[in-house]
C-alpha cells in the first residue's frame, strides 16, 4: 500500500534527523536530568495537550506513575485533562483557554514540572498554562514541531521535532517521551530492576 510506504518513509527520515541532531539529544538528556531532580526533591510532573497530544500526555503520565520496565515506586505524574467535571466546569465558567492554567496556578508548586505537547506550539490553553507555570516558578518543557510557535519563548526546555506533519510530530513526541520515561526510571530505580 503506497500510503503506508509514504508514512513509514516520512517517519524514518524524521527519526534519522533526530538521531543526527546533537542539540536535540542534549535537550532530551537535560530534560531527563530535570525530571529526575523533580522527583528526587518530592515534586511532581504535570502534562497537558489537546486531542492526540492529550492522549500522549495521559500515556506518558501513566508510564511515570505506573511503571515502564521496572516494578518500582510510583512517581507523581498526572495528565491535567483527566477530570471531565473540572475541564467542563472551567471551560463553561471561563473558557477552554483556561482549563490548564487554572489547574497549574492552583496545584502547581515551585520546582514542579509542566510538560506541554502542542504540534503547532500555539495552542492557547497550553500557552496560558506555561504562563501560569512561569509565574509560579514551575519548570516548563515544550514538545512541539518544526514551527515551534509561541511556546518557544515560554519553554525552559524545548523538544522540537523536525517536521510539520502533525501525525509524524505526535509519533515522535511519544517516541521521545518513551525514551525519557525509560531513562528516568533506569536512573532512579536501576537498583530495583
Amino acid at each position: 500500500m503506497r500510503k503506508l510506504q509514504t508514512s513509514l518513509s516520512e517517519t524514518g527520515k524524521i527519526i534519522k534527523a533526530i538521531a543526527n541532531d546533537a542539540r536535540l539529544q542534549e535537550t532530551v538528556h537535560n530534560v531527563v536530568n530535570e525530571v529526575v531532580r523533580c522527583f528526587n526533591t518530592g515534586k511532581k510532573v504535570m502534562l497537558c495537550g489537546n486531542g492526540g497530544s492529550a492522549a500522549d500526555a495521559q500515556h506518558l503520565a501513566a508510564e511515570l506513575s505506573g511503571r515502564f520496565y521496572i516494578d518500582r515506586h510510583p512517581l507523581p505524574a498526572e495528565a491535567l485533562h483527566v477530570n471531565p467535571s473540572y475541564i467542563t466546569a472551567v471551560a463553561n465558567d471561563y473558557s477552554f483557554d483556561k482549563i490548564y492554567s487554572r489547574y497549574v496556578a492552583g496545584a502547581g508548586k515551585e520546582g514542579d514540572i509542566l510538560i506541554g505537547l502542542t504540534t503547532s506550539g500555539n495552542s492557547e490553553n497550553i500557552v496560558q498554562a506555561f504562563n501560569a507555570a512561569r509565574e509560579n516558578k514551575i519548570i516548563t518543557i515544550g514538545f512541539t514541531g518544526k514551527n515551534a510557535g509561541r511556546i518557544t519563548q515560554l519553554s525552559d526546555f524545548l523538544i522540537q521535532v523536525p517536521s510539520t506533519i502533525i501525525p509524524r510530530i505526535q509519533e515522535m513526541h511519544l517516541l521521545i517521551g518513551h525514551v525519557i520515561c525509560e531513562v528516568v526510571e533506569k536512573e532512579m530505580f536501576a537498583h530495583e530492576g
